[in-house]
């Protein structure tokens, strides 16, 4: 019987932070990329020992999965979706057979629909690579029950805090809960080495973690309002890769954030974030 996530916690004990990570390239932990990406993969296997205890279970949010409601992986044993190209053969196997939770996905969808969000359940959808690439480093043994949620087709940053809002008390359950994506994502700037981005990428970096790390309230607005920050529409042309971190910031309530990663790539500022 699947175990409810939680249902040993002691609510005396710590709740889990709330985490942004960066997903990387494609599959590019797991081919021969020398110095590129060392430094967030160190970043990455060190998530785990941050944690106050082991997760009964995990809400990851991808930039890599948009729907027209919020949608949430209902089965039982998802499959993975390699959903990139161009990557060497060996990487269309890599693996990752972490277990859904039909359980805490119906919780997550009582929990938006009474803050008012309609939401639906994907019984056949599997992990993306926004999911599975991160988390074979962060969590390698791939027994953490795993409930992916989709981006809203729209790309509303404002709707994404309030989503991460509604799912706050899973936190006190032991539930992990964690959006991934990129702080800069132009691919046509990245993979051709554009010298004349990197300094804008530097100064919406600057702003950004200004933002994250404000009061939660002065957080929100700027954060909603990130389409002003200098550089913001030259480092997200289209903001999916960046959202991850508004639903992020939704579910981190009250709690101040941080960065706890930072990282230069192809000339690029990058940026992981922590609430909690």
């Amino acid at each position: 019987m699947e175990q409810q996530p939680g249902a040993r916690n002691d609510m005396a004990r710590p709740r889990q932070p709330v985490l942004f990570l960066p997903h990387g390239g494609g599959p590019c932990f797991f081919m021969d990329w020398p110095d590129t990406w060392d430094h967030m993969a160190a970043y990455l296997r060190g998530v785990a020992a941050t944690l106050p205890r082991r997760p009964d279970a995990i809400v990851v949010m991808s930039s890599h999965w948009e729907t027209g409601v919020p949608t949430v992986t209902s089965g039982a044993h998802p499959p993975l979706i390699y959903d990139y190209s161009g990557f060497p053969p060996h990487t269309y196997q890599l693996r990752y057979p972490a277990p859904g939770s039909p359980r805490l996905a119906a919780q997550v969808c009582a929990l938006l629909d009474g803050a008012g969000i309609t939401s639906a359940q994907d019984p056949g959808r599997g992990f993306d690579h926004g999911v599975f690439i991160p988390f074979m480093l962060a969590f390698p043994q791939a027994d953490i029950p795993i409930v992916e949620l989709s981006l809203q087709r729209d790309l509303n940053a404002a709707l994404e805090i309030r989503t991460g809002a509604a799912l706050q008390p899973l936190r006190a359950q032991n539930v992990l809960i964690v959006g991934t994506g990129m702080t800069y994502h132009n691919l046509h700037h990245l993979m051709g080495q554009n010298p004349q981005s990197n300094a804008v990428s530097r100064e919406f970096d600057t702003w950004l973690t200004h933002a994250v790390e404000s009061p939660p309230d002065i957080r929100t607005e700027a954060l909603t309002q990130w389409t002003h920050a200098p550089g913001a529409r030259i480092c997200h042309p289209r903001p999916e890769h960046l959202l991850p971190l508004m639903f992020a910031a939704g579910a981190a309530g009250a709690d101040r954030g941080v960065r706890d990663y930072s990282d230069t790539v192809m000339g690029k500022a990058l940026s992981g974030f922590r609430f909690g």
